[in-house]
């Protein structure tokens, strides 16, 4: 199946509305997700719950309302995708966590199979800094 923009942006509704477990239906069980740089959420995951673990579920300690993506740009070819989101978060001590985002998604069939995620760092590791005990 070649991936076609308006099925991506099918996909994206999910994080745009909050609702995580929509877009994480179109996810693989087995996905290799890497998200780039050298803060608390980087790494490499080698599942879909190791993924949600390592960075979702650290996000929702700190950011009560979650990250609440937004999807800016999309290129398609074949069965690739990129996409450049935005977030616009409040963490729980009230500082503002408004990060983008650019994932390079890899499509097998209608599931994402693999990810390489890039974000702003140094954001990422103030949000643990000032909101400790969730990294």
């Amino acid at each position: 199946m070649a991936v076609t923009p308006d099925y991506v942006r099918e996909v994206f509704k999910g994080l745009e509305n909050g609702d995580g477990a929509a877009f994480f239906t179109h996810v693989a069980d087995d996905v290799d997700w890497t998200v780039m740089g050298t803060h608390p959420l980087a790494g490499r995951y080698r599942s879909k719950a190791d993924f949600i673990a390592g960075t979702f579920t650290k996000l929702g300690q700190v950011l009560p309302q979650g990250t609440q993506l937004h999807l800016e740009y999309l290129i398609v070819k074949g069965d690739q995708a990129v996409v450049e989101l935005h977030s616009l978060a409040t963490a729980r001590n009230g500082m503002r966590f408004d990060n983008r985002y650019c994932w390079i998604l890899f499509f097998e069939a209608d599931k994402i199979v693999r990810v390489r995620a890039y974000l702003d760092s140094a954001l990422v590791a103030e949000l643990f800094k000032e909101n400790p005990g969730a990294a």
